[in-house]
């Protein structure tokens, strides 16, 4: 496996852009590590807030009225499990994009590597953060946070058990791996709650299951979002950087043509596949 700090890295500090575009930006990194580029660490946030559908997951699990009255934006991750409200305070969300070739071949393992940041982050921002020591049943599986809790990605905080703080996806795109996440630092939990259809537990329940950066330490957002920034760069000796004229423009094709279509967020249809 390649040494991670003898390639190009680029740090993307923190971003503002809609759910489509956030997702589209990933294929993007991905081509361009994929064709020799640099490799990408990026923190960024969702504006509006945005539930983040899984790839898997079924269109009628959303209170698409509800989303519609709040002014919350619906987009589908190429990545699984349920979905996450992203609110545009109360998230902190990173991805980490290099040559499938410079990372580890068995998941588990690609998991342990690309999260080494993540919990050094937690550490930095004086959380007692670790994986899950064990599976814990779901409580409403459409909600990520609330779904069965897996020691291969999921992040736990506090004493005892813990509570989720963090969930991880990775996917493969052109040859290159995308890991994504996020990190909460907030937690609105009805409005959270309220992006589902039916949602089978209570914003208290929730509570009990999930905590938050916040909660945790009560450092001020800006804070924790350095932290993040700052352990992202380290991990991987990245230099700070920005998108090219040309990727912006070619993300903005993608999330038009697929991460903003119906086609892609109620049916799990690439309308970019053939293209």
């Amino acid at each position: 496996m390649t040494d991670l700090a003898g390639r190009q890295w680029r740090l993307i500090r923190e971003e503002t852009r809609d759910g489509p575009t956030n997702m589209a930006l990933e294929e993007v990194a991905a081509r361009t590590a994929a064709k020799g580029g640099p490799r990408t660490v990026r923190v960024y946030r969702w504006e509006p807030g945005t539930l983040s559908l899984g790839y898997r997951q079924e269109a009628d699990t959303v209170d698409w009225a509800f989303c519609e009255h709040e002014g919350i934006g619906v987009t589908r991750r190429p990545t699984g499990g349920g979905g996450i409200y992203h609110d545009a305070v109360g998230d902190l969300s990173y991805s980490i994009v290099a040559p499938a070739d410079e990372l580890p071949g068995d998941l588990m393992a690609c998991y342990e590597r690309l999260c080494e940041p993540i919990l050094d982050a937690f550490d930095r921002m004086g959380v007692d953060a670790r994986f899950v020591g064990e599976e814990r049943p779901a409580i409403h599986r459409p909600a990520c946070y609330l779904r069965d809790l897996n020691p291969a990605h999921d992040v736990v905080a506090g004493s005892g058990d813990g509570r989720k703080i963090s969930g991880n996806a990775q996917y493969r795109q052109r040859d290159a791996v995308i890991q994504h996440g996020s990190l909460l630092y907030d937690l609105p939990a009805e409005r959270h709650l309220g992006t589902f259809a039916d949602p089978a537990t209570t914003p208290e329940e929730m509570r009990e299951r999930v905590t938050t950066i916040h909660e945790q330490t009560g450092i001020n957002r800006e804070e924790a979002v350095r932290a993040l920034e700052q352990s992202l760069s380290d991990w991987c000796d990245a230099d700070d950087g920005a998108w090219t004229d040309d990727e912006l423009d070619r993300a903005r094709r993608i999330a038009d043509r697929k991460f903003g279509s119906d086609e892609w967020i109620r049916e799990r249809i690439d309308p970019t596949a053939t293209a």
